[in-house]
């Protein structure tokens, strides 16, 4: 994959989200880079973060879900490209920002002291709460407690009030005791923090010696921020400018005055800190909070020309997601009778999305639709151009959400289960019809299925997910000839076409763990049969099998034992070829 173009690169992205009071983490550090023209299949039972996973670099999380930590870096270079109008108003905008920054730039000279007057200030703010200990029990008892209350609150409401009096009677007092016993907690942890601080505020020796300290970095600072800044920082300082323009220019006159102070804001900090200014990463890091960054490049005399650096994990502005999803990474759901609007006709659902994303005229929109429709696969398209979904057989509504999904020839096609609501007839048709059309359209397939025999057919790669992690990585080859992880080998014994007559079918034991909880060691570990004892107690390292092999197990340390893999997938290849006709 050397000589291909990283299209998505994923970097520890960690996904979370809010349920009944608590915090899911749905991913938890996934890496991963997804090359042009491929295809690539990920794998995984119900509940191993597949969905997820894509719905987050498609900008379609659920309203309670949130990127915690991690990036996504969507490299398209005709979405990247970024031109704005220098005009006037963009000159003045540019020249505050200048003069703020070169102001900024001096606090620079005194970050060294600064950084000890924050040292001081922490650990006087330290002495006089709670230990990080002590706030991390207090946090953990009020939320398992708030976490009963809400359960029994909820099952409280599916108690039937003609028949479970008793049960709404018992469960309304048990409401009551666990309301008093979190109002008692707070009350107590709140006395707890005051006594802390009335603890700290009679140390007179302690405050007397922190004034000093204080007072005397002050004196300190105040004293190396008069120094001057260099020429290049101040030279620095104008691309700068440049760039902050070239961020908000998008944005409306409020949003865009907005953001660039929080910009110059942030970056002042950058610069108080002593940060390196320089520093590419640095600086999207910087400016991911506020917005994208746009590198500059160059400019006229009427124009600022830059480079955005497309971080999918930090997108805050909708209409960026028009610009992406649709126009550059489309899905394709499992259900087409959900897919499509039962009331409008199939032409117009087509055309409709056309006309959002390109500049024709509807007369325009419709022949590209029909030309759609008919590499699709639908015969007789422009009598068939004005029925209703209703009027589709299943696999020719798959066919038109497959027709809408490239309408706008996107970079990615998401395929979430594609063929998992159709006859298996079908679903061979339409598993041809995507890996055909890739060649026509040239777009990357993110493949998620749980189903093995559909990636024999369509994968160049294979990611196997586990409980928000994948846990082995490789080409198709890789890991169904010879993977290397329990789980990967646990989900190909339980393959039907592998089993034998009169022999029972393989099935994972256990289920999948909790992922309110924090996970301990490998997360596998309580239903893998060859689980040691390091993995209950420390999380595996990605290792390295080969080139592009690799797999999360304890397995493949040097000291650990030699294990075979389970006879049934053992000499798996012919088995494969005539199972699923690969």
């Amino acid at each position: 994959m050397e000589d291909k173009k990283v299209l998505l690169s994923i970097k520890d992205l960690k996904v979370k989200f809010h349920v009944r009071g608590r915090i899911l983490t749905a991913i938890r550090g996934i890496s991963l880079d997804i090359y042009e023209g491929e295809s690539i299949a990920i794998v995984g039972e119900s509940g191993s973060g597949k969905s997820v996973f894509t719905k987050t670099f498609a900008g379609m999380l659920d309203s309670n879900g949130f990127v915690s930590d991690g990036s996504i870096i969507f490299n398209d270079d005709e979405l990247a490209d970024t031109v704005v109008p220098l005009n006037s108003s963009a000159k003045s905008l540019m020249d505050r920002c200048k003069a703020k920054l070169d102001e900024a730039a001096k606090l620079s000279l005194g970050s060294d002291t600064y950084r000890l007057m924050q040292e001081l200030k922490s650990e006087k703010t330290h002495r006089e709460g709670l230990s990080d200990e002590e706030e991390a029990k207090i946090t953990a008892e009020l939320e398992n407690i708030k976490h009963e209350r809400v359960e029994l609150f909820n099952l409280r409401q599916t108690f039937d009030p003609n028949s479970e009096k008793d049960k709404i009677k018992e469960s309304k007092l048990k409401l009551k005791e666990l309301d008093a016993q979190i109002k008692e907690m707070e009350k107590r942890n709140e006395e707890l923090r005051k006594q802390k601080k009335a603890e700290a505020a009679a140390d007179t020796a302690y405050l007397k010696e922190y004034s000093e300290k204080m007072a005397d970095l002050k004196a300190k600072y105040e004293e190396e921020i008069k120094g001057s800044v260099d020429e290049k920082i101040l030279a620095h300082n104008e691309i700068l400018a440049k760039e902050i323009y070239l961020s908000v220019g998008r944005y409306g006159v409020r949003e865009r005055n907005k953001y660039a102070r929080d910009l110059v804001k942030d970056l002042a900090e950058g610069y108080k800190l002593g940060l390196d200014m320089t520093d590419d990463q640095v600086l999207n890091s910087i400016f991911d909070d506020v917005t994208f960054r746009v590198k500059y490049q160059d400019e006229t005399a009427d124009k600022l020309h830059g480079t955005c650096i497309l971080n999918l994990a930090k997108v805050k502005y909708y209409k960026d997601w028009s610009q992406i999803r649709g126009k550059k990474i489309a899905t394709v759901f499992q259900d087409p009778m959900t897919s499509l609007n039962p009331v409008i006709t199939i032409g117009k659902q087509i055309t409709s999305v056309i006309l959002k994303h390109q500049d024709c005229t509807e007369s325009e929109a419709r022949l590209r639709a029909l030309e759609l429709m008919r590499k699709v696969g639908i015969p007789n398209a422009e009598k068939r151009f004005d029925d209703y979904p209703f009027q589709y057989s299943g696999g020719m509504r798959q066919r038109i959400v497959i027709a809408i999904a490239l309408s706008c020839q996107p970079k990615i096609l998401i395929c979430d289960e594609p063929t998992t609501a159709l006859d298996v007839t079908i679903q061979a048709q339409i598993l041809k019809l995507i890996k055909d059309l890739q060649k026509d359209f040239g777009y990357t397939i993110v493949f998620i299925t749980h189903d093995l025999g559909v990636v024999a057919n369509v994968a160049d790669r294979v990611a196997v997910l586990y409980a928000g992690q994948i846990v082995e990585l490789g080409t198709c080859e890789d890991v169904f000839y010879d993977p290397k992880h329990p789980y990967t080998w646990a989900l190909l014994s339980s393959l039907p076409q592998l089993a034998e007559k009169n022999t029972k079918l393989f099935s994972i034991t256990g289920t999948p763990p909790s992922l309110y909880n924090n996970i301990v060691g490998d997360a596998f570990a309580p239903r893998n049969e060859y689980c040691m004892k390091i993995d209950t107690i420390l999380e595996p390292p990605m290792f390295k099998v080969s080139d592009t092999h690799y797999a999360k197990t304890w397995l493949l340390d040097k000291n650990a034992p030699e294990i075979k893999k389970p006879e049934i997938i053992e000499n798996i290849h012919e088995k494969l070829i005539n199972a699923f006709n690969i």
